[in-house]
C-alpha cells in the first residue's frame, strides 16, 4: 500500500473504534435514563407528598434521573417564588416553567452527547475509503508503465489493496449509521417523555397555588 492508503485506513479503523466505544457508551446511558425515568414516574405518581419526595431527591439525586432534576429544579423554584409574597401566582408559575425548560434542555443534551459524532463518521467514512481505493488503483495502473508485462497478474494485488479502503469506509459508516438513528428515536422517546411530565407537573403546581392554600410546604398531588 502507499503511504495515502495507509493513511485513509488508519483514519478510518481509528474511526470505527471511536464510533464502537461511543455506541457502547450511549446505549448505556440511554438503558440508565429510561430506567431512571420510570423509577422516579413510580415515586412521583405514587401520592408521596411533593416536598417529602422533594426532599428526598435533593439530599440522594439520581444523575441519570431527567424527570427527577425537572422536577428538583422546577419544584426548588417554585417555592422560592411562591414564598415571596409579591408574587401573583401566574408570575411564579412562569418562573417555575422556565426553571422546568432549562433543567430539561440540559438533560437533552446529556442524551445527545457525541451522537452527532457518529452522523459525521456514517457521512464522511465511505468518501474517505473511496479515496484511499481511488489513489490505490491508480499507483496500481502507473506501475503497469514500469512492468514488462501486462497482465492481470501484475495489477491485481494492487487494486485489491485498495478496493479494501472501500470495505473498511462501509465497515465504519454502517454502524455509526445505524446507532445514530438508533439512538436519536431513543433521545426523542425519553425527551418527549420529560416534556410530558413537566406538562402534568406544571397543572399539578398550576391546581395548587390557585387552591386556598397558603403554604407550599404541603404541596400534594392533585
Amino acid at each position: 500500500m502507499s503511504i495515502v492508503v495507509m493513511a485513509v485506513m488508519a483514519i478510518l479503523i481509528l474511526a470505527s473504534v471511536v464510533t464502537w466505544v461511543i455506541i457502547v457508551e450511549r446505549a448505556r446511558t440511554m438503558n440508565k435514563a429510561k430506567k431512571a425515568l420510570f423509577e422516579f414516574e413510580e415515586r412521583f405518581w405514587s401520592g408521596m407528598d411533593l416536598t417529602q419526595l422533594y426532599k428526598q431527591v435533593y439530599n440522594d439525586p439520581n444523575p441519570e434521573g431527567g424527570a427527577e432534576s425537572i422536577f428538583r429544579n422546577g419544584f426548588k423554584e417554585f417555592t422560592r417564588l411562591r414564598q415571596q409574597n409579591s408574587m401573583d401566582p401566574e408570575s411564579v408559575m412562569v418562573g417555575t416553567q422556565r426553571a422546568m425548560r432549562v433543567a430539561a434542555r440540559k438533560e437533552s443534551d446529556k442524551l445527545d452527547k457525541h451522537i452527532s459524532f457518529l452522523a459525521t463518521v456514517g457521512s464522511i467514512t465511505p468518501y474517505i475509503g473511496l479515496l484511499g481505493t481511488v489513489w490505490g488503483i491508480m499507483n496500481s495502473f502507473q506501475g503497469l508503465s514500469d512492468s514488462a508485462q501486462l497482465t492481470l497478474a501484475a495489477v491485481a494485488p494492487g487494486i485489491s489493496e485498495a478496493l479494501s479502503a472501500t470495505a473498511m469506509g462501509l465497515f465504519a459508516a454502517i454502524p455509526a449509521v445505524v446507532a445514530y438513528n438508533r439512538f436519536v428515536s431513543q433521545s426523542e422517546t425519553i425527551i418527549g417523555s420529560y416534556e410530558t411530565f413537566s406538562d402534568e407537573f406544571t397543572s399539578i403546581l398550576h391546581r395548587q397555588i390557585h387552591a386556598a392554600k397558603p403554604q407550599p410546604q404541603a404541596v400534594k398531588q392533585g
